[in-house]
């Protein structure tokens, strides 16, 4: 295996063991364009004054989605934006609004399940802690604190086979899926130890100002040990948190497995993988001080929150937030550049074109839809196509569904397949260029989707799916390709790098 294929794929196991959250997951990405120059941009505010030709920038929304861009020195409005969308979040535990709870002698936490989980697989895991905390200060303001508590502080354990012989594991999400997460005694021993060492008092509602709160007190609400347990996370009393969200995640680190180390095993390869390839992919592209020399489109990176339950959020892909930036970037002055040889300066009043220039934008711009795609499973091959059967490790799949599922179709394949040759070489180990694979799913089967459709409708630009194969996707804990992710980080440089000239080569009205 390529050296740098082993490196791409460790960077990726920190990020992913860093990332039980898409809070988590966008610190991240923002910590490695920070690191790359990037520069952080806010919505509310101007950006005229702040992005010019040659700059590089991100702005989030939520604390869980994230867009990044860099404008090609010779950008002018109406050039066309290459993007690669993918999404931040993944199926998950979520703890509920008023989550104490307790049975038969154990503390349980109510949860409430979030997108499309095989939840079979959340039994009998050691999981943790993680999210935001929303935490009043000493000035009055509130502040949102992220958290990641590591230890294993919950469960949610089986039945013994003994007492139900179940042909086929079957549970009731809402009465049997609730962890527990310690013993009512030892928790009346805890409090009665904490009342009795006056320096260290347990945290207690103040009954005078109970009135005055228009809901329960988040202690009340929750077990008082979790409060103070999220608390100390955050840096904060017990008594100042407001509000949180959080989820619970497997706390076993992802890491490489098989014989070779050709496999990753890891939570939530779907879909951080992609959105780890695609922030990689951009700083690859323009980690050379030339790169934006004689650029003449901008590169953009989009990484939302909520896919996994529709993407119909202000932060989630179906909303007007990329609409709305691609919108504020396409009529971007450029600033003096150079045609012809000679210098002259762009005027944006006297361009008459410039009330379309969003327009123009679109016409000419494409998205990838990055997210992950399936690996051909040996135990059930008969659930695959014949002839459509992705493997680990040979490269990105490009997925094609005829009811628009997905929205690949075949100027977008020739388009990726030049890309993919044009792919530079980063070591004498690397092929000449990246492989890529086609998928489709059986006429007898049911298709997922992806922000590809929805956002290929929403913008009218030209859009292709695909991503790294991976098998049990949903799982609390997936398999993937090793090598795929440096195939991916390839490729979606090699797009940023070369699609603003290939783009008028493929001639389709």
């Amino acid at each position: 295996m390529p050296a740098n294929a082993t490196a791409a794929a460790k960077d990726f196991l920190s990020f992913v063991n860093a990332s039980p959250t898409p809070f988590h997951a966008v610190k991240g990405v923002k910590a490695r364009l920070a690191e790359a120059g990037f520069q952080e941009l806010k919505e509310k505010e101007s950006w005229a004054p702040s992005c010019v030709p040659g700059g590089k920038y991100y702005l989030t929304r939520n604390g869980s989605t994230i867009v990044a861009f860099a404008i090609g020195k010779r950008w002018k409005p109406g050039n066309s934006i290459s993007m690669i969308g993918a999404h931040t979040d993944s199926p998950c535990l979520r703890i509920k609004p008023v989550s104490k709870r307790q049975g038969d002698g154990f503390i349980q936490v109510g949860v409430e399940t979030y997108g499309g989980g095989l939840w079979h697989t959340w039994f009998d895991r050691d999981l943790g802690l993680a999210g935001r905390v929303m935490v009043r200060g000493a000035n009055g303001s509130i502040t949102q604190k992220l958290v990641h508590i590591e230890k294993p502080i919950l469960r949610i354990p089986t039945l013994a086979i003994h007492l139900d012989r179940q042909e086929t594991f079957s549970f009731n999400k809402e009465t049997q899926l609730f962890p527990i997460a310690g013993l009512v005694a030892a928790e009346l021993r805890r409090q009665d130890g904490l009342k009795a060492d006056s320096t260290d008092k347990p945290s207690e509602v103040d009954t005078e100002s109970e009135g005055l709160n228009p809901l329960r007190a988040v202690a009340q609400r929750h077990h008082s040990h979790i409060v103070e347990m999220v608390a100390a996370e955050a840096g904060a009393k017990a008594e100042d948190i407001m509000d949180f969200e959080l989820v619970l995640y497997d706390t076993q680190k992802a890491c490489l497995g098989g014989l070779m180390d050709e496999f990753i095993f890891s939570a939530r390869l779907d879909n951080l993988n992609q959105t780890y390839c695609a922030t990689m992919g951009l700083i690859d592209s323009v980690s050379k001080s030339t790169a934006l020399d004689d650029e003449t489109s901008m590169r953009l990176i989009a990484c939302f929150d909520h896919e996994e339950i529709g993407s119909m959020t202000a932060q989630g892909a179906f909303s007007m937030m990329l609409p709305a930036i691609l919108r504020r970037l396409s009529v971007l002055p450029s600033s003096t550049f150079s045609e012809s040889d000679s210098e002259q300066s762009y005027d944006k009043a006297n361009d008459p074109e410039s009330s379309t220039a969003y327009e123009q934008t679109l016409a000419s711009s494409f998205l990838l839809s990055a997210d992950m795609a399936h690996s051909v499973n040996p135990n059930y091959s008969g659930k695959y196509e014949s002839d459509h059967k992705p493997e680990m490790n040979k490269g990105p799949v490009i997925k094609v569904n005829a009811n628009a599922r997905y929205a690949t179709n075949s100027p977008g394949i020739a388009l990726l397949q030049e890309i993919a040759r044009k792919a530079t070489k980063t070591s004498e180990d690397d092929a000449d260029c990246v492989p890529l694979q086609l998928f489709v799913v059986r006429n007898d089967s049911s298709c997922g989707s992806t922000i590809g459709p929805m956002l290929s409708a929403h913008l009218g630009a030209r859009t292709l799916d695909l991503g790294n194969p991976q098998l049990s996707m949903h799982s609390i804990r997936e398999t993937g390709g090793t090598e795929d992710v440096h195939h991916a980080i390839r490729l979606f440089s090699g797009f940023f790098q070369h699609y603003s000239s290939l783009e008028k080569t493929i001639l389709v009205d």
